[in-house]
């Protein structure tokens, strides 16, 4: 795919001049010109003191920036990188694109916000010392750093930003350029919401579609290695499908269990669920690649293994996206 994004403005503040700046796939035209950088600290950033701005004007249209402390959607994100190393931001820091950061059209600089990936319900912490992205049709510009740290592959991306104000420790960290441990996962009913919402949205150039309709998951099968014969409440027949478990037919062989991968190096595995059901196993694991083992009287499903947390972290998400709400993350020892 190949975008051409054009954007310009201006930003009167008390001595930040900003110009329009717009991204897709990690490439981005324009760049803010910025007057001298904040007094330095040990890192050499600071967050003090904090740029609002008065309202500028891109195009047709009008920003206005303001502190909302409760600041809270979904779009569209995008992402840049090497092209703007070493110049400076919005508000007179050097851009690193190693660096957990953003842009953002309104916020204040600098700003934190969670920024959640809705294919997944990955959530990271990023702070915005910069303006843009000025396409009109996305929410928020991902620095190469916070973008691989989210595990957003593609040029643009539904996700949802939410300001926050975390400790101080992790402030720090996030100057200095290193990222922080990731947030919880976005629950399953949550991100259907979520999902619903960005459907609404216009969808952005070089997208070729909208998200996915949310279908409504099934409950969670038995995923517990206390479980006997005959607890399983539901079989999984494939995506968003499921009926009560029935009397097996006598003629009817289920499927032999898929060995269990192996993967020299892999040392995380998602654990999906254990069932009575061998013919269950096989169901759920082909519902999410997984892999079936046997284990004492019950059939376990899982998912890997992973060589990093992160990677587990994306199949996790993937799991419960399949209704297995009590998947989980192990290390393989």
């Amino acid at each position: 795919m190949k975008s051409i994004v054009k954007g310009g403005g201006l930003l009167a503040g008390a001595m930040v001049m900003l110009a329009g700046c717009g991204s897709f796939d990690g490439k981005r035209e324009g760049g803010p010109a910025a007057g001298p950088a904040p007094a330095s600290a040990a890192s050499g950033v600071v967050d003090g003191p904090v740029k609002i701005g008065d309202p500028y004007k891109v195009g047709d249209t009008t920003y206005t920036p303001a502190d909302v402390a409760d600041y809270d959607e979904v779009g569209y994100a995008s992402w840049y990188g090497e092209e703007l190393a070493g110049r400076p931001t919005a508000n007179g820091e050097t851009f690193d694109p190693a660096g957990i950061s953003a842009a953002h059209k309104t916020l204040p600089l600098p700003s934190y916000v969670e920024v959640t990936a809705l294919d997944t319900g990955r959530t990271i912490l990023v702070r915005v010392n910069d303006r843009g992205p000025m396409a009109n049709d996305r929410l928020i510009d991902l620095s190469r750093g916070a973008a691989d740290q989210l595990g957003l592959s593609e040029g643009v991306s539904a996700v949802r930003v939410r300001r926050t104000s975390p400790p101080a420790a992790e402030r720090a960290q996030l100057r200095a350029g290193g990222p922080v441990r990731e947030r919880i996962a976005t629950p399953g009913s949550l991100l259907a919401i979520l999902r619903g919402k960005v459907k609404d949205l216009p969808v952005p150039k070089g997208v070729a579609a909208a998200p996915a309709p949310v279908v409504a998951q099934p409950a969670a099968p038995i995923a517990s290695g206390k479980a006997k014969p005959g607890d399983d409440r539901f079989i999984v027949e494939g995506p968003g499908t499921t009926k009560p478990a029935a009397k097996p037919a006598p003629a009817a062989k289920p499927a032999p269990a898929k060995p269990a991968q192996t993967v020299i190096g892999g040392k995380y595995v998602v654990q999906v669920g254990a069932f009575s059901s061998e013919a269950r196993a096989n169901a759920a694991a082909k519902s999410v690649g997984g892999s079936v083992a046997k284990a004492g009287k019950l059939w376990r499903v899982r998912m890997g293994p992973f060589a990093s947390d992160a990677e587990a972290q994306g199949a996790l998400g993937k799991a419960k996206a399949k209704g297995f709400r009590d998947a989980v993350v192990q290390r393989d020892r």
